[in-house]
């Protein structure tokens, strides 16, 4: 035995077990390989003499007593990758065509003999690691920062190993395992990826963002051009950054609004001014250059004065003058009221007082984007003088008593005057201060009651002053805690020794700023720092002298922004004197921590992230809560599938991925190397088995990013194959085919439109199929749950029922449009040329002639073809109707002809149809030819027997123009040219056509002039007329 064990140690050195005869060498104990490379263990193995090798094999178990160890290539994980090299001899190598990560294992060599007892392990083993290749980058990378990129994996690589760097799919120059970007740029960012020279290997893409602060900062405005007030007007900025960026609209000192864009509405004159844009996003702010609105609009307000040169006296000079503020003003036009016209226009307004100009003035402001009216002023004759009634309010106190008695006593009645009633004593005052005595709006005992109310408001004056004379011996203070803690609830009172009323209105002010409660006290709860300040108080026209409201404050400290694995260190800070040694103690999430003035979290980690208060011990004093917010990269990735189980071709399928991180995480899915979605899911409507693979999440912010674990889908299909190209009269075979393994002898079920066949295997023969073979195909296998997707056969062939029409139908006539369709049936669809005769005249499904002539007269075919074959319709004959044509005369025989000799005449015609009768006629026979005529027209009107041949004498379709018109010279040889003329129906009324008739026979019948009448003869008529203009 010890012998054995002394062998065993001596070959695992040299990387041999051997035992009788038996052995096992691996070249290596242990191999690493990067995952998605090829791999080769490499092996050899002896047998004892008269053992004869059945079996060898590689698995990942030992061999136990008595039973058989898997062999690596039936397993479903290795099937297919994996590929023994080895033989039944000596040989034991065996490869990994893909390694993946889960390959990581150790893996033994098993071989078994025909011997009883005949099997042997390779002891030791090879222990395969696996790794990737990864980019590493800083998380955080800002512009200017010196950046290097590192190309790393788990083990070593050779000394003389040579890098390829890729950014965007490009390569780039470096050849290291590092690629610096010293300083890197916002144009270095992007995807990069290293891969070792020579090897088919390449990391999973990894992506640098550069962070960086605004740039190119710029604002526009929109609409351009001039504002006017009560449009609407977007101001909009823009800035490149990353991240992106948040805007402010800053307006002199003021922040007005947020966002990229800023909108006003019913822009208003108050909206001019300068307006800046601030960018930021948490590495620099930036302002834009100033853009200045300035808003255009109509006047605002609108004043008018009044001079005079003796008021009391008529015949005085009164001088009024408008004025208005920004913008200029345009046009002043002056108004007496009463009147339906403008007194005057202009600045100023001067006129000679008396009894007749006395009344209430006003004008009118105007430029080109409004108008304005101002107040009415008086100006009226009062015992012959002229008084100008600028209202003012009676100050003498006797006066208003006794007014105030009788008002209080005699009518016991409560009136409220406003302040600004008062303007009217003052002629540059408010215009709603003359509007009180506007005679438009308020009737004459308005007026003087407004007149009265004026009293009033001098009683209340005098009054007040003698209040004034009370308070100014007693006090008004605000009373304020003297010790505030931020956090408490604080209430300030407006205090004065003696009584008010029971119901006093008190404002109260916080730095100079009226503030919004109306009674005695102001409450603050609770009081925070920003409440610190000077407040005072006023009640009656009374105004407390200023205090100090000072709020002290207990407080944490925190980092703005704290990282997971920064070191951070929260402080307990107080703004007022504490003891020597006070005591804090800390609290988290409301339960005690710890005590001390600072809390180190050294590093802090996301766990350590919650809502901190601290306190002071011994007082009863708490800060605030903060909370501690510790951003990390994410942790804990993990995917999911649904629903679980066997996928099947065509079914839904939904990934789903997790992840912790701080900021939320982003999810992007990875098939292979190719990213095929964003989002928390991936979900594959009607999966099919090209979406086989492996799926990784990969899970980011801004802090890093996590793979996970590769998720494995295997998409199981039963499919109907069939040939690629089926036509008409082949013998078709419909082959249904799984991805996965069946038993021996399974049982397939065929369907043809829903409705099963007889054919129980796996294939389905077609003999000579048709074209009408267009039905649905779908197998299944007996006792599985899992039909196959319908397929179509496309049955191809050549031109079928071919047909040619003609529209419109029925007779043809020379000069109308004619459209030939031919339809035919095929697939692929095919394609028609047209024939006439021998040669090709058009091609398309249709073929138009329009104006056809009799020239298109003839056979016509269709020809139908598509790459299976053509076909020829049957021919269509055009049948073009059209009059006589070319009418020519010939003599027989030709030559000289001698007295009392026999001769032929013989008249020739084209024409469709046929031309039915020929007519002769002799010239120089004028009194024969115009009687023929004369009839002939005669008996159309009146005999509508007549014969055709009395026509045709006169028809310029049958005779040539010489013909109608040696005809017509027969009538009158000497007639003029304009005695055809004035047969003109086209330019002659009919008893222009009688009148010339009679010059030319000057004792015609009444049916002979109807014969001619243009109004019942018109066909005729026109083409003797035509003939006669050609000639």
């Amino acid at each position: 035995m010890s012998l054995f064990v002394s062998l065993l140690v001596l070959i695992f050195i040299s990387g041999v077990v051997a035992q009788d005869g038996w052995a096992v060498n691996y070249n290596t104990k242990s191999v690493c390989a990067l995952k998605g490379s090829a791999l080769t263990m490499e092996c050899t193995y002896t047998t004892p003499s008269g053992h004869s090798v059945q079996k060898a094999f590689w698995t990942k178990e030992l061999v136990a007593s008595g039973s058989e160890p898997p062999d690596l290539l039936d397993d479903p994980e290795y099937r297919g990758r994996v590929q023994y090299l080895g033989d039944e001899h000596s040989d034991c190598t065996l490869r990994f065509k893909t390694v993946r990560e889960k390959d990581q294992s150790k893996y033994y060599f098993t071989f078994i003999t025909e011997q009883p007892g005949g099997k042997y392990q390779g002891e030791g083993g090879v222990y395969l690691s696996v790794t990737d290749l990864q980019v590493e980058v800083p998380e955080r990378v800002i512009e200017g920062d010196n950046v290097t990129l590192t190309c790393k994996t788990s083990f070593s690589l050779s000394d003389r190993t040579t890098f390829t760097w890729y950014r965007n799919g490009h390569r780039l120059s470096s050849s290291t395992d590092q690629h610096h970007l010293q300083p890197v740029s916002r144009e270095d960012a992007g995807r990069y990826h290293c891969a070792i020279l020579g090897q088919n290997l390449h990391s999973p893409e990894v992506t640098l963002n550069v962070r960086y602060g605004p740039k190119n900062i710029s604002v526009s405005i929109s609409p351009s051009g001039e504002i006017v007030e009560g449009s609407s007007v977007t101001l909009t900025c823009s800035s490149d950054a990353n991240p992106p960026v948040e805007y402010n609209w800053i307006k002199g000192t003021s922040l007005v609004a947020e966002g990229e864009t800023y909108t006003m509405k019913k822009i208003s004159s108050v909206d001019s001014g300068e307006y800046k844009c601030r960018s930021s996003n948490g590495y620099i702010k930036k302002l834009s250059e100033a853009l200045t609105l300035n808003v255009l609009h109509g006047p605002k307000k609108v004043l008018v004065s009044v001079t005079f040169s003796d008021e009391k006296l008529e015949g005085s000079s009164v001088n009024l003058t408008c004025s208005s503020d920004d913008p200029p003003v345009q046009n002043y036009t002056w108004f007496k009221e009463g009147g339906s016209s403008p007194v005057g226009s202009g600045h100023s307004y001067s006129f000679i007082f008396d009894s007749k100009s006395s009344g209430w003035y006003y004008c009118v402001a105007q430029n080109k984007y409004g108008s304005k009216k101002s107040a009415a002023v008086p100006v009226i004759i009062k015992e012959h003088s002229m008084i100008l009634y600028v209202v003012v309010g009676v100050g003498l106190c006797g006066v208003a008593a006794f007014i105030a008695v009788v008002f209080l006593l005699g009518n016991k009645k409560k009136r409220t005057v406003e302040e600004d009633d008062h303007q009217n004593v003052d002629p540059n005052s408010k215009e709603d201060t003359y509007t009180a005595l506007d005679p438009v709006s308020r009737s004459s005992d308005d007026v003087y009651n407004t007149l009265a109310a004026d009293l009033l408001t001098s009683l209340r004056m005098s009054l007040t002053v003698s209040l004034l004379v009370l308070i100014f011996i007693s006090d008004l203070q605000v009373e304020v805690p003297e010790r505030v803690i931020e956090g408490d609830k604080v209430t300030l009172t407006c205090k004065t020794s003696f009584s008010l009323s029971d119901r006093p209105t008190f404002t109260w002010y916080k730095n100079g700023n009226r503030l919004s409660s109306s009674t005695d006290q102001l409450h603050l709860q609770p009081v925070s720092i920003e409440d610190a300040g000077w407040y005072h108080c006023a009640v009656l026209g009374l105004r407390s002298p200023v205090v100090t409201l000072h709020v002290r404050y207990l407080r944490v400290e925190v980092p703005e922004r704290v990282i997971e694995g920064d070191k951070v260190t929260l402080t307990c800070k107080t703004s007022f004197s504490l003891s020597d040694s006070p005591t804090f103690t800390w609290y988290k999430n409301g339960r005690y921590l710890s005590s001390g003035t600072k809390i180190h979290l050294q590093p802090v980690s996301r766990e350590d992230a919650g809502r901190y208060h601290c306190a002071v011990l011994g007082l009863n004093l708490l800060s605030p809560e903060v909370t501690l917010n510790v951003r990390y990269g994410p942790k804990s990735i993990s995917v999911s599938i649904s629903p679980p189980g066997v996928i099947v071709e065509g079914s839904s399928v939904t990934l789903t991925c997790s992840s912790d991180g701080n900021p939320p995480v982003e999810y992007n899915w990875i098939k292979g190397k190719s990213s095929v979605a964003e989002g928390e899911s991936y979900t594959m409507k009607e999966i099919s088995s090209a979406d086989s693979g492996e799926y990784k999440c990969r899970s980011s912010n801004e802090h890093g990013y996590k793979y996970s674990e590769a998720l494995t889908l295997n998409v199981l299909y039963l499919r109907v194959e069939v040939p690629e190209r089926v036509i008409e009269g082949d013998k078709v075979t419909l082959t249904c085919k799984t991805s996965f393994s069946l038993s021996d002898r399974p049982t397939f079920t065929w369907y043809k439109n829903g409705r099963p066949l007889s054919s129980s295997t796996d294939q389905l023969h077609l003999q000579s199929v048709s074209r009408e073979n267009k039905d649905r195909y779908l197998c299944a296998v007996l006792g599985l749950n899992l039909l196959s997707p319908e397929v179509t056969l496309n049955v191809r062939y050549g031109p079928k029922s071919i047909s040619v029409s003609i529209s419109p139908s029925g007779v043809i006539v020379e000069g109308s449009s004619v459209t030939l369709t031919c339809s035919s049936d095929g697939n692929p669809p095919v394609e028609y040329n047209w024939i006439k005769g021998t040669s090709l005249v058009a091609k398309g499904e249709t073929y138009t002639m329009k104006k056809i002539s009799s020239v298109d007269s003839g056979d016509y075919k269709c020809r139908s073809s598509n790459e299976h074959g053509e076909k020829l319709s049957e021919a269509l004959t055009l049948n073009v109707l059209y009059p006589p044509k070319s009418v020519s005369v010939s003599i027989s025989p030709s030559g000289e002809i001698a007295v009392g000799s026999s001769v032929n005449l013989t008249c020739s015609s084209d024409a469709n149809p046929p031309v039915q009768n020929y007519t002769w006629f002799k010239e120089g026979e004028r009194e024969e030819a115009i009687q023929l005529m004369m009839q002939t027209k005669h008996r159309q009107n009146v005999d509508p027997n007549a014969k055709d041949d009395t026509y045709t004498a006169l028809d310029p379709v049958s005779r040539s123009s010489d013909d109608v018109y040696n005809t017509l010279a027969n009538v009158d040889p000497n007639a003029k040219d304009d005695t055809y003329t004035a047969l003109d129906p086209m330019s002659r009324s009919s008893d222009d056509v009688y009148n010339t008739l009679a010059t030319v026979h000057s004792s015609p019948s009444d049916d002979l002039y109807s014969a001619l009448d243009p109004q019942s003869r018109s066909p005729e008529y026109d083409t003797l007329a035509t003939v006669r203009n050609q000639h």
